[in-house]
């Protein structure tokens, strides 16, 4: 009887999770999934849990739970630190493992374009962690501007400066402004409308949205300002320092607090040869995922810039249904003969992004139509809900959001920091 081939997939986002499910129980491979986290995130939702609106559970799920009826799959807890292709090996912080056919499905981590200062003193939103951190930060300057008397420097500590203007920062950026409506002045009295600083969303191109339909962007452009957050375009943050964010257009903004959603790069890692890696340090591969140099790896999702699809000769979009898309076509090559693979293409199914509470735009694929406020808002929920890992997170997410539709609010501000002795 033939020995099963070991198939060691690195990281279980979108593309990991979604290629360990479908080579799940195979009678031909034995699979190994390594991960630094031993749980799954969905990350469209993470910057609702940084802002106190859902519980980190209810958007995270344990790897060794949703692969209980994996019979030939296998959790490993560790970072990877190395590759050696030539001898079918990767080293983590914790061990080594061999492996038969490798799969680097590492996601992207936030580029802060090599400013030291904004990766030092920013607040990004890429992680669980970060979010949370993030939600502490908001919290406790929050309840800090309660006992200050120096107007000034409460205006600093309640001031909020969003670099990026994608869905991420325009997400953010929202619900800040919705909680600066509804929230802040009942939890916090002491404070005043007069007292709350301003929200600012920066982006270097010229519109919000920038890779959606000239509707979407008007129309997000038009609610943001409703909110009133301040919108600054074809302008960059070049500095944070001092407790002041300095733009290229030569403005200051005073304040404690920029958040980084301004731009994600892959991860690179030892072992790979310079020639291997294309623009955004992502993995080359050819149109069958497979890593250009090598025979055994590939690359899915944010890791990889896949060639051959005359649609998107740049490389796909970092995003879910193109890492989704790639981990699928991938395991269903696997199981076939080699001669019958299907090179990737990719099926793009649209975009959607929230503003607020009834307010969403949904463009069709190539922009053919257009869809904004309440219809697209639902839309957004539904895509959403689905595309959590289990039924007791869409439960719980959706029971979340009809709590919050009513009452517009939620009850997840709560300070919770790791103990010294956890460190």
């Amino acid at each position: 009887m033939k020995e099963k081939e070991t198939i060691i997939v690195v990281g279980g986002g979108f593309a990991g999770l979604e290629f360990v499910k479908r080579l799940g129980n195979s009678s031909k491979y034995e699979l190994i999934l390594v991960d630094c986290n031993n749980y799954n995130f969905f990350p469209p939702l993470i910057y609702q849990v940084s802002t106190g609106f859902m519980e980190p559970s209810a958007i995270s799920y344990p790897f060794r739970k949703i692969l209980r009826d994996k019979k030939n799959v296998h959790f490993r807890l560790g970072a990877l630190k190395e590759v050696v292709p030539s001898e079918n090996k990767i080293i983590l912080n914790n061990g080594i493992l061999r492996y038969d056919i490798l799969v680097m499905a590492t996601g992207a981590e936030t580029n802060f374009f090599g400013n030291k200062n904004i990766e030092k003193k920013s607040l990004p939103m890429k992680t669980i962690s970060d979010a949370l951190s993030l939600r502490n930060v908001i919290l406790t300057r929050l309840d800090r501007a309660t006992r200050l008397k120096d107007t000034q420097e409460r205006k600093k500590l309640l001031t909020f400066v969003v670099a990026g203007a994608g869905p991420t920062g325009v997400e953010l950026s929202g619900i800040l402004a919705e909680m600066r409506s509804f929230i802040i002045t009942k939890d916090y009295p002491e404070l005043s409308i007069e007292d709350l600083g301003d929200i600012y969303v920066i982006d270097g191109l010229d519109a919000v949205l920038a890779p959606m339909s000239k509707q979407s962007q008007t129309y997000t452009h038009k609610q943001l300002s409703k909110l009133n957050v301040k919108i600054k375009l074809n302008t960059l943050v070049k500095d944070f320092k001092d407790e002041t964010v300095y733009l290229s257009d030569g403005t200051q903004i005073p304040t404690k607090n920029l958040i980084w959603a301004a731009g994600v790069s892959a991860k690179i890692f030892k072992g790979f040869t310079k020639e291997s890696y294309g623009h955004g340090k992502r993995l080359k591969t050819n149109a069958f995922n497979l890593v250009s140099g090598y025979e055994n790896i590939y690359a899915l999702g944010d890791s990889a810039l896949v060639s051959g699809d005359k649609n998107f000769p740049e490389g796909h979009p970092q995003l879910a249904q193109p890492a989704l898309q790639q981990a699928k076509n991938l395991a269903h090559n696997l199981n076939l003969d080699t001669q019958d693979w299907k090179p990737f293409s990719y099926n793009d199914k649209g975009s959607l992004a929230i503003i607020g509470r009834n307010k969403a735009v949904m463009d069709s694929p190539k922009h053919k139509y257009h869809l904004n406020g309440f219809i697209a808002w639902f839309i957004w929920i539904f895509v959403h809900i689905m595309g959590l890992v289990n039924f007791k997170n869409k439960v719980r997410t959706l029971y979340n959001w009809i709590g919050y539709y009513i009452y517009k609010d939620q009850s997840f501000r709560m300070i919770i920091k790791p103990s010294d002795r956890d460190s």
